[in-house]
């Protein structure tokens, strides 16, 4: 698997992508609702199609958000495939507070090898791939970003970001929580920790922002007691299995497996 090749193409693809929900973003945008109430926008549509045409090139098979989903008598003959989340955080987009992502993931065999979280707003980057270890790129200037992502090369790509994880020196223990979906397990857990050690933070934000916290060495912990999906943490799996972290299915209690026949995540935790 030649892994810098389609590490280079999920970059471009999520800043691309990234330039398509911006469009949207800077406009009066239409929300509708799917069938399970969660919201969508033009700027998910827009996401989803740019990163397929960039992808397309490798032949391999893609399952996104806000695509047609392949029954599981055909998936689950796929060995590999990419799940994208072309934008996740829909609730954060809608509220205009920029927590949202772009989310590109390779899987093989059910493994998260490959992984791409873009932040449009923020402009960071966090980028991994197997035996390679993960990177971040901060608030790079976006138009900059965009002008020069399809003809830089990995390398020029790489020698901006920091490995990850970031040493720093604190000594406080941080859990990350989701601004819109805090459940009432996750308080307890969260309650549980403050037992456990001395000083306990809480940085609640959106998106796959927070396994990227967990990642970086800015978070320690990410408990999810409540409901995500397959494309919701397969790129941010991927980046903390680089960076020394675990994401771990709190049912099987072994790390999260893909392309399965119920899509629907059981809870999990992140952690360093």
């Amino acid at each position: 698997m030649n892994y810098q090749a389609l590490l280079h193409q999920a970059i471009i693809a999520s800043v691309l992508a990234g330039n398509e929900i911006l469009k949207v973003y800077e406009t009066n945008f239409d929300v509708e609702l799917k069938n399970d109430k969660s919201p969508v926008t033009l700027a998910d549509k827009n996401a989803s199609d740019k990163i397929i045409d960039v992808l397309k090139s490798f032949q391999i098979e893609v399952l996104s958000e806000e695509g047609i989903h392949a029954d599981y008598s055909i998936r689950k003959h796929w060995n590999t495939l990419w799940i994208v989340d072309p934008l996740d955080g829909t609730k954060e987009f809608v509220k205009r507070n920029g927590e949202f992502t772009v989310n590109i993931a390779l899987v093989e065999n059910g493994v998260p090898t490959l992984g791409v979280i873009f932040s449009p707003v923020s402009n960071d980057i966090y980028f991994a791939s197997k035996n390679n270890g993960a990177f971040k790129i901060s608030g790079i200037d976006f138009k900059q970003l965009l002008d020069t992502i399809e003809t830089s090369t990995l390398d020029s790509i790489i020698s901006m970001a920091q490995k990850l994880p970031i040493k720093n020196e604190r000594t406080n223990y941080v859990v990350v929580a989701s601004r819109s979906h805090m459940s009432s397990e996750t308080y307890t857990h969260i309650e549980d920790l403050k037992w456990h050690h001395k000083k306990v933070d809480i940085v609640n934000t959106g998106s796959s922002i927070k396994m990227c916290l967990v990642a970086e060495g800015v978070a320690d912990e990410y408990p999810r007691f409540g409901p995500t999906m397959e494309w919701d943490t397969a790129a941010g799996q991927a980046i903390l299995q680089e960076a020394n972290c675990t994401l771990v299915d709190f049912k099987t209690h072994q790390p999260m497996l893909y392309n399965r026949e119920n899509l629907l995540n059981n809870w999990f935790i992140a952690k360093r």
